[in-house]
């Protein structure tokens, strides 16, 4: 018998003896889990933790001549667990949906048009839980890496998907885009991502969540893959006529984004300039439009006395948006979520509880605005019109953001994605590099069936677009030039005269000149503030208040006005602190007060 038997037998009896082993053994067993984890997270890490499962499926033999060579021959693609390949469970994002359901006996039709035109598949990709949110977050495969940001979301529903393209790992990939899917993480991955036409790409094979909403996009880096990709999956022309671009700008819809307009605006005239067939870019205000030509969403806003320039009805577009998402969601799969009461993510829980729980009594009103939205912007852009719009309003939050820190974030940013959701038109995410170190992408909307004209549209403009992003970090400041005193105090009172007469822009150009001649004048910027807030320009409004403020702490006017433009943009929690500041300085201001209680009440 060895040495160390013999003096675990002599001293059995010993307490401490057993304590060592114990503590021994737990060791271990500890420095085995860690090791095993350790080398998850490496194997996760070295896809970006993009892929829930990785196989191989080889393209179709290239037709012999005279047949032309397949279209993506060469190319990879992944695909989002939600499409169905035959001889594997189709999981869509949660392991119960998994464990539950059988092999799927066929491939999706998109998976099998991509592979005929000489792709490879090379796996499937994490998602958002039953295609819940736009997060990327999932609570039981991981959340991939976003390449551009690894500390922050990537961005759902489709996030392995677009994390797969951002990576390089593989050429192009498809995903599901219901209300944001591809044309959010395109954004927040700074790719290119492409929502088409409700529609127009079969959903054969591919697991339904909204079918009104749910529409197949994808993802690529180049320009010309993207449009390759389109002309498979929407079975497109090689060739279409030449037409005129009309380009539209969505002024009230920028003052959402955290990007100054102007330099927007500055990148996308410079690209068109010496482009051929394009009109110089036009604006206007996208929610006043939709307000006169959407009379059923009347219903739906909330009713508010400081705001006239539409920016609430928005949200009122998504709301009707997630009644509809609700209702076919629960229409679907309400059986299967209540036999088998699956393991869910907090918040994908309460969206599955929030869908399947609604009764739903004005289901018919909620289609009459998805009909007007449809008919609205096919007489907006006819045959020739391409509308931009920023893709997001904000930077991607950070991993493990509490909800209620997110909720503002949410709202702004489902704003934007329920137009084209909503009136099924197509649209395409374009990065344009970065802004505070940020991604920056704006988004070009097109009439619906307009798929092979925006195509087009990007692969005509994007190098020239590209060529100009550096304007999109560039500073477009005012005039700083000191004058009489006396001028610009004549120049106040005419925009004063201007603002009580409703003439607005009148105003504005009157302050301007003020503030040229006496920049550091706090009066000048809050009163441009007004009239920027009267005509829709919140973020505008903003930037003069934060010069008032700095010129005047004690300005009770601009931290109003300032509180109002961040309300507008639906940052709650910034605009409650900035009426509460003013209630500071005066106590007993009545506007204030009700405006704390309205945020107060807007935020619970």
């Amino acid at each position: 018998m060895s040495k160390s038997l013999n003096l675990i037998k002599e001293n059995a009896s010993n307490p401490k003896l057993w304590l060592v082993i114990g503590i021994g053994v737990a060791g271990v067993v500890v420095l085995a889990e860690t090791r095993r984890r350790r080398r998850k997270v490496k194997a996760l890490k070295e896809g970006f933790g993009a892929f829930i499962e990785r196989f191989e499926l080889l393209p179709f033999p290239q037709p012999p001549p005279p047949a032309a060579k397949q279209t993506l021959s060469g190319l990879t693609f992944a695909i989002s667990d939600i499409f169905d390949v035959k001889g594997y469970v189709t999981g869509f994002g949660n392991p119960d949906w998994k464990k539950t359901h059988e092999v799927a006996e066929k491939t999706a039709m998109v998976v099998t048009a991509l592979l005929k035109s000489g792709a490879t598949c090379v796996g499937k990709t994490v998602m958002d839980e039953l295609s819940f949110g736009i997060s990327g977050e999932n609570k039981h495969y991981g959340t991939p890496t976003n390449p551009q940001m690894p500390s922050c979301i990537p961005g759902g529903s489709s996030s392995g998907s677009a994390v797969a393209v951002a990576a390089g790992l593989v050429d192009f990939s498809i995903g599901i885009d219901t209300t944001g899917g591809v044309r959010i993480p395109a954004s927040f991955c700074s790719i290119l991502g492409y929502r088409p036409s409700h529609g127009a790409v079969s959903t054969v094979g591919v697991l339904p969540h909204a079918q009104s909403l749910d529409t197949v996009g994808w993802f690529a880096r180049d320009p010309s893959v993207l449009c390759h990709v389109g002309d498979v999956l929407l079975k497109l022309n090689s060739v279409e006529p030449r037409r005129a671009r009309r380009i539209i700008l969505a002024d009230d819809l920028f003052q959402l984004s955290k990007v100054p307009m102007q330099k927007i605006v500055y990148a996308i005239s410079k690209a068109i300039e010496n482009l051929s067939g394009y009109q110089p870019s036009k604006r206007m205000n996208l929610c006043q439009y939709i307000a006169s030509n959407v009379p059923s969403l009347k219903g739906y806003c909330e009713q508010s006395t400081h705001q006239q320039n539409g920016v609430l009805l928005l949200k009122a577009l998504a709301s009707v948006m997630f009644s509809l998402q609700g209702y076919e969601f629960k229409t679907n799969h309400e059986e299967w979520i209540e036999s088998v009461k699956p393991r869910l993510g907090c918040s994908v829980f309460d969206s599955v509880s929030a869908a399947t729980g609604a009764a739903y009594d004005n289901i018919k009103t909620l289609y009459k605005v998805k009909n007007e939205m449809r008919g609205a912007f096919q007489s907006l852009l006819k045959d020739d019109g391409i509308l931009v719009i920023p893709t997001v309003a904000d930077s991607p939050l950070k991993l493990n953001t509490r909800k209620r820190f997110s909720s503002e974030f949410y709202d702004r940013t489902f704003a934007l994605s329920s137009i084209s959701s909503m009136s099924g038109c197509c649209q395409v995410t374009i990065p344009l590099g970065n802004f505070n170190d940020c991604p920056v992408s704006v988004s070009f909307i097109s009439f619906h069936g307009a798929d092979k004209f925006l195509l087009d549209t990007v692969l005509d403009m994007h190098a020239t677009l590209q060529q100009q992003v550096s304007a999109v970090s560039c500073s477009l400041s005012f005039s700083d030039t000191n004058g009489n005193i006396e001028t610009s105090e004549l120049l106040k009172e005419k925009g004063n005269a201007a603002f009580k007469g409703k003439q607005w822009n009148k105003a504005v150009n009157y302050y301007t000149e003020a503030i040229k001649l006496s920049e550091m004048n706090a009066t000048y910027h809050s009163n441009r503030a007004a009239a920027y807030l009267k005509l829709g320009c919140f973020q505008e409004a903003e930037e003069d208040c934060n010069k008032a403020i700095l010129y005047d702490k004690k300005n009770v006017k601009a931290y109003l006005r300032r509180g109002t433009a961040r309300e507008s943009q639906l940052r709650y929690k910034e605009a409650r602190e900035d009426f509460k500041h003013a209630l500071v300085l005066e106590p007993q201001n009545k506007a204030a007060s009700d405006a704390e209680k309205r945020i107060r009440k807007l935020m619970s």
